[in-house]
């Protein structure tokens, strides 16, 4: 832990659209229980409501969330109402559509183009917000084409239901067909030290002044799980060195990729989120750099 006074704002901003956000963010998955969706142990409702009061008081004013984050007692989306609303002015909640869940948590048909409304209107709902600041569009599968899903989501947005759109476990030809539609401000894939970006997202963002947000940077090969794996000798050594834990290593490098790069690292534990935030900080030396690039290989 670091002596510093804590705060998101140490990692810098970006712009979503118009919105302007601190790049250190959060991510509401973990908040339902021990593992995500139904699996694992339902989280303690008065811990998971205060770790996003403290999110707050940390200087997070990203939120990222989705209506299909629930277990069996605990909705993502609800805690996040009851824990945050009034919603700060400046506050940005990030959701996502697409992939459905049936009463009981098993995954369903994702849903199609005239369904995407109501799973819009489930998350307003949900929220207690009159419009959603920025619903990704979530890519399931093999998925070729987007543009029907993508042109839904710009009718709802004309209608002033979606302030802002992005896409998420996207290729670059999903990019492509989305922007020929409406303004994309953000694209969320999985990445991290050991986990290379194939599509080559990371770049194609950077160029065209989109933000990159990387989603399991901490858990890895553990996906949904968390971090099961024995932490990489590499990333050790230099927490070692900056006697930081290798979460905030994990994503301090995901900063240091690019100033259009968000981190969204999502937890349950108070303590594991003060540690987050703090990584926002961390400043890598240029051999700290070099050591954890060759782990996994530099950004394509």
């Amino acid at each position: 832990m670091t002596s510093h006074v804590v705060s998101a704002a140490a990692s810098g901003t970006w712009v979503l659209g118009d919105l302007t956000v601190n790049r250190m963010g959060f991510g509401a998955m973990r908040l339902t229980g021990s593992s995500a969706f139904h699996e694992g142990t339902p989280s303690d409702r008065g811990r998971a409501v205060a770790v996003l009061r403290r999110a707050v008081e940390l200087g997070v004013d990203h939120i990222d969330t989705a209506a299909f984050y629930f277990s069996r007692l605990r909705s993502a989306n609800e805690l996040i109402n009851s824990a945050l609303v009034p919603y700060a002015d400046g506050l940005v909640v990030t959701t996502k559509v697409g992939p459905a869940r049936d009463a009981c948590g098993g995954w369903a048909e994702s849903a199609r183009p005239d369904q995407l409304r109501g799973q819009v209107e489930e998350n307003l709902r949900q929220l207690g917000r009159d419009h959603l600041d920025v619903v990704n569009f979530r890519i399931t599968g093999r998925q070729e084409s987007i543009s029907e899903h993508f042109g839904a989501l710009s009718e709802l947005r004309d209608a002033g239901l979606i302030r802002h759109l992005g896409i998420s476990n996207a290729r670059h030809e999903h990019l492509v067909q989305a922007e020929a539609i409406a303004p994309v401000v953000c694209v969320q894939n999985r990445y991290g030290i050991d986990a290379p970006d194939r599509a080559g997202m990371l770049r194609a963002c950077a160029e065209r002044g989109i933000a990159f947000v990387p989603f399991f940077s901490i858990a890895g090969e553990g996906c949904e799980a968390g971090a099961v794996r024995a932490e990489r000798d590499g990333v050790l050594a230099v927490a070692g060195a900056h006697g930081v834990s290798p979460a905030q290593v994990r994503l301090a490098w995901i900063l240091r990729q690019g100033s259009h790069v968000l981190a969204i690292p999502g937890t349950g534990n108070p303590e594991h989120l003060v540690d987050n935030v703090a990584a926002g900080a961390l400043r890598l030396t240029r051999d700290d750099l070099l050591l954890l690039d060759s782990i996994g290989g530099p950004a394509s």
